[in-house]
């Protein structure tokens, strides 16, 4: 089993990147693989509807431009994944979003029904209004939302001041525990035959006539 941590932050090794590496380091003691893979970095650019994806099935047709197909190749194989974000006013990070935008549009079959966490990291406030951004991508598809035993983020100016936050990195632990569990009793399942329901989608409705 392997799980992807994407770190939405521009700083590879910064405070974002701290409250993954406890996931981590968590999962690894839990017997699971996990990879960290820096996104806000990247230029990834926005979304712009042309539907490429869906009538080809090959990805985005700006993948290969800046390593989205890879990417999206990766999250077909792997089992679970974490979103991880600093907070821009009160929002999580642009380069983030437009990755996930293209992501679950093009891919949404590649995560479908796996479990999924969304963390952030902020010097004071705007983490719930962060983590609400983030959580909606995967409440649309279908994802089992890994929680924790409090709202998943991290306090501080610095690694250093995240690694102060005590009940902070308690948390990331406990979510990591969490999606080893839940990734476990998944296998366990499909072992004796239990496997993700299929979804009705026989009605769509516009709310302009």
């Amino acid at each position: 089993m392997n799980v992807l941590l994407f770190n939405g932050s521009p700083h590879k090794t910064g405070c974002t990147y701290t409250a993954l590496t406890q996931i981590s380091n968590t999962l690894a003691e839990e017997g699971i693989a996990s990879e960290i893979i820096q996104i806000g970095s990247i230029p990834f650019r926005g979304c712009i509807a042309c539907g490429s994806c869906k009538k080809t099935g090959n990805g985005c047709a700006f993948g290969k431009e800046d390593g989205f197909n890879t990417l999206l190749t990766k999250c077909r194989d792997a089992d679970g994944f974490v979103f991880g974000s600093p907070v821009y006013y009160a929002s999580a990070n642009g380069t983030l979003i437009s990755f996930m935008d293209r992501l679950f549009y093009a891919g949404s079959k590649a995560l479908a029904q796996k479990p999924a966490a969304c963390i952030c990291s902020a010097r004071r406030a705007g983490t719930t209004a962060t983590l609400d951004e983030l959580q909606k991508y995967l409440t649309i598809n279908q994802m089992p939302v890994v929680s924790s035993t409090y709202w998943p983020m991290v306090h501080g100016n610095s690694p250093q001041e995240v690694q102060q936050d005590l009940e902070g990195l308690e948390i990331m632990g406990n979510l990591a525990r969490n999606m080893a569990w839940l990734l476990k009793c998944i296998e366990q399942g499909k072992a004796v035959g239990i496997l993700p329901p299929q979804a009705q989608r026989h009605h769509t409705t516009n709310f302009i006539r």
